[in-house]
């Protein structure tokens, strides 16, 4: 079952639905324009806010339906933390999307609202307030990511720090793009002009 568990957590990780809704709804591929990337803020940006919505909470639930279904089980920690990177692994490096994907920030959030619900909701929550000050999700991103081991550490959640720890440095690679165009001062701020998509 523990195998199981593990194989779905990757598969379901692994859907992009990103490029799902965009394909299906405006006919476009998010891989080909925008950031080229599959995830909620490139949809968004291509497609309307409600897509970039919908994506973002559909990567979220694909983190945290696994993490449900292995608490129902029983999973020990350490098959769960095996399972929450199982998810996010799938969603940053799909074999729908040739072995590519997402940025992993998504379904962590998701894995681990499932996982460790108040430290993963205040580090959303300081996510949220970057982004909403500064103006750049990757900000967020990597505010969350800091957050997420940091948050857990004061909460008492020590089991989950060695999966919180990896995948805060995992989101930092994947934003290494993003963390250059910050330090030159050339980061696409979230709404760079209206869109007349919404």
């Amino acid at each position: 079952m523990s195998i199981v568990l593990i194989l779905f957590a990757f598969f379901i990780g692994s859907l992009p639905f990103g490029l799902y809704i965009a394909k299906t709804f405006r006919n476009i591929d998010p891989r080909k324009d925008g950031s080229c990337n599959t995830g909620a803020t490139n949809v968004a940006r291509l497609c309307g806010t409600r897509y970039g919505i919908a994506v973002l909470v559909l990567d979220v639930l694909k983190g945290a339906i696994p993490v449900i279904m292995a608490n129902i089980w029983g999973a020990g920690w350490i098959l769960l933390s095996i399972i929450m990177l199982g998810a996010v692994l799938g969603h940053v490096y799909s074999p729908f999307l040739n072995w590519k994907g997402g940025k992993a920030v998504a379904t962590t959030i998701g894995v681990f609202l499932a996982a460790s619900f108040w430290p993963a909701l205040f580090a959303v929550a300081a996510c949220a307030a970057v982004i909403a000050l500064s103006g750049y999700v990757s900000l967020g991103s990597l505010t969350f990511a800091v957050c997420l081991p940091l948050f857990s550490l004061l909460s008492g959640n020590i089991h989950l720090l060695p999966v919180a720890t990896i995948l805060m440095v995992l989101m930092f690679w994947r934003h290494r793009e993003n963390i250059q165009r910050l330090a030159r001062g050339e980061e696409k701020p979230w709404r760079t002009k209206k869109s007349n998509q919404d």
